[in-house]
């Protein structure tokens, strides 16, 4: 399963740098020198159309490859700004705009701490209440600024939104495939 680590912004000067929206708690390691990220094309920020081809480009003969080699990375003004391998200047750079970038979650060793998890393991469980009445499924995870966000898939199609907070989400069983969530009356009717 790729995991997306980040996902390429727009250039920064003249020589092939790029900002990049990171996604992943783990940028240094990410993003090091030398690390091969897969490529997901997205759609381009400036137009809002989709992969990015040497078309979407005016003048630019370039095609996203499937793979990018990270050459630098630094921290700027609280950005992440990447050079990769053969993206010598602004044009091709601006053709990867949009781009995502992921890694394989073989290669992603499981957090040391018992209460931290990754994305990948939490979506698909089960969400049930601790009296194991089910309650959805995990649809996916939003990490907004307070705390991450369980977004959850009921039966009847309707999405809720559930704090993952140790208080509301009591337990995680990854071998057994369910999260407990003990919701404060009306959470699940919003």
């Amino acid at each position: 399963m790729q995991l997306i680590v980040g996902r390429i912004g727009k250039p920064h000067g003249i020589r092939g740098e790029v900002t990049v929206e990171v996604r992943t708690d783990e940028p240094e390691t990410r993003f090091a020198s030398g690390m091969v990220l897969r490529t997901m094309p997205g759609a381009n920020a400036a137009t809002g159309r989709g992969p990015q081809t040497p078309e979407a480009v005016s003048g630019v003969a370039f095609q996203v490859p499937d793979e990018l080699t990270v050459e630098s990375a630094r921290w700027h003004q609280g950005r992440l700004l990447v050079a990769f391998e053969g993206v010598l200047d602004r044009d091709v750079a601006e053709a990867l705009r949009g781009t995502l970038v992921t890694v394989d979650s073989a290669d992603v060793n499981p957090p040391e701490d018992p209460e931290e998890f990754h994305d990948h393991q939490l979506v698909g469980l089960a969400v049930v209440t601790p009296a194991g009445e089910r309650l959805g499924e995990v649809a996916r995870i939003d990490h907004a600024p307070a705390s991450d966000l369980l977004v959850l898939r009921r039966p009847e199609g309707r999405t809720a939104l559930i704090p993952f907070v140790k208080s509301i989400v009591p337990e995680v069983d990854l071998a057994g495939g369910r999260v407990v969530v003990d919701p404060p009356g009306g959470l699940l009717d919003l």
